[in-house]
């Protein structure tokens, strides 16, 4: 009959072998998972900075269309004479007007 080993023997023996295998392994694995989220936050990071440049330059299209297409809001043919009260004049002091479009967008964009 073969000698009988208790256990914790065999635990003992193979604890300090397990430490040795398994420390490179898992520094190895921590150190690689740490890598990938890093990677993937620059990524998105740039992918960030891409979707605000190009919302910057579409805003900016945009007011450049409505600038040179003059806007639209004063027409030759409006019925009101120059003297008498537009928009502007029948608007109270306290209400201004909000623009539809900023063009502040993007300005002033430190990299």
């Amino acid at each position: 009959m073969p000698p009988v080993v208790p256990p914790f023997l065999v635990g003992l023996i193979a604890a300090p072998l397990a430490k040795r295998l398994f420390k490179p392994l898992m520094r190895g694995l921590v150190k690689t998972s740490v890598g990938i989220a890093l990677e993937v936050k620059r990524a998105t990071h740039e992918a960030g900075e891409n979707i605000h440049d190009l919302a910057a330059e579409v805003t900016a299209e945009m007011v450049a269309a409505q600038i040179a297409a003059g806007d639209g809001r004063e027409t030759a043919g409006s019925g009101v004479p120059n003297g008498g009260k537009g928009e502007a004049a029948a608007r109270s002091e306290g209400e201004a007007r909000s623009p539809k479009i900023r063009a502040t967008a993007g300005v002033g964009k430190a990299d």
